[in-house]
């Protein structure tokens, strides 16, 4: 989701091996895990892990299905909840029920009858403020999507493209759950005559765009709004030198969506036993309690502990939008659409 360190084992655009000691994880570019936990699994499983990044999420689906029949890896992570049907529609993953799946929070759970995707996290993507900028402004941040639409807001808030990111898909589905299928697209009418912008992925909203965050500062980002996630702020904290005694940014409880990201086996994967074996590691107590501080989204396993930090200063929000799977699976592609034509053209 919005982790900010480079993925653990060997990465890049390669094509997936094939070796039998090797296990292949395909995934977006916020993949991100402990060297010593990782380790623990090369370990106990006798497999390799090689990571091959491959952009935003929706980027990443998009070309796992397109490769589904001679796939990268052996595993893919980060399809979410917007996207999931789209993945299993197209018959990206194969059946495997994962050792400790049992444990998963049902709340989380998806496909039950057939096992195709493992639950892994969760997170809620909401718009995220830079505190100085609004302290320095004497403005209030705002609180709600209604607030987002304010004139005292004009030119102020970054989003992703919902085509191809999964926060900016995520954003838009949380408007049409707030205003329904009637009045999503007025909503955002108001939004683009506000001055929304719309750039590719998170990374570029985030780390260029977004003046509250150390990338966006570097980058002399101009827009003290973002659509970010809720534990977006322990990131501030955590990586910081000298860590301050707050979070430089904050979160726009009233605009959160929540989303749960999955794992699943490739149809094709040429190394099913280690890719199997990977899925079990994580949903394991050991890489959900280490997920956290390093891809900064809550673990989906119950008992599992999180640490202070993230609970401090990145709170799950309490009243998020949610949507039921198949209305997603019903609306997505044409709500997107929709949102090209109206806030693209």
């Amino acid at each position: 989701m919005a982790g900010t360190l480079a993925a653990c084992g060997s990465s890049g655009g390669e094509q997936g091996t094939g070796d039998s000691k090797t296990v292949t994880l395909v995934s977006h570019d916020s993949w991100a895990a402990s060297k010593g936990v990782i380790a623990v699994f090369e370990k106990q499983s006798g497999y390799k892990v090689n990571v091959l990044e491959d952009g935003d999420a929706g980027q990443a689906v998009n070309k796992a299905i397109l490769t589904k029949d001679n796939p990268q890896g052996d595993v893919f992570f980060g399809v979410d909840n917007t996207l999931l049907s789209r993945a299993l529609d197209n018959g990206l993953f194969q059946p495997y029920e994962a050792k400790g799946s049992d444990r998963i929070k049902p709340e989380y759970r998806a496909d039950q009858g057939k096992h195709r995707v493992t639950p892994v996290d969760t997170g809620d993507i909401c718009v995220n403020y830079d505190k100085k900028y609004f302290a320095d402004h004497k403005l209030a941040p705002p609180k709600t999507f209604d607030d987002l639409v304010k004139p005292q807001y004009e030119n102020l808030l970054v989003t992703e493209n919902a085509s191809a990111s999964s926060p900016g898909l995520g954003f838009l589905l949380g408007t049409a759950a707030k205003y329904g299928d009637e009045g999503w697209e007025g909503y955002w009418k108001k939004l683009k005559a506000n001055g929304v912008k719309v750039v590719d992925g998170w990374e570029q909203a985030y780390n260029e765009e977004f003046s509250g965050s150390a990338g966006g500062k570097k980058a002399k980002g101009d827009r003290p709004l973002v659509v970010s996630y809720a534990s977006s702020p322990p990131v501030e904290v955590v990586y910081a030198d000298p860590k301050p005694s707050a979070a430089p940014t904050g979160v726009a409880q009233g605009t959160c969506f929540r989303q749960v990201e999955y794992a699943g086996l490739l149809s094709n994967a040429k190394n099913t036993e280690g890719g199997k074996a990977f899925l079990d590691f994580l949903v394991s107590e050991r890489f959900q309690e280490d997920m956290p501080l390093n891809m900064f989204v809550y673990p989906v396993r119950e008992g599992a502990r999180v640490p202070p930090e993230f609970v401090k200063y990145g709170p799950q929000a309490k009243d998020p939008e949610t949507m039921d799977p198949a209305k997603i699976a019903d609306h997505r592609d044409q709500w997107v659409k929709s949102w090209t034509s109206l806030v693209l053209k």
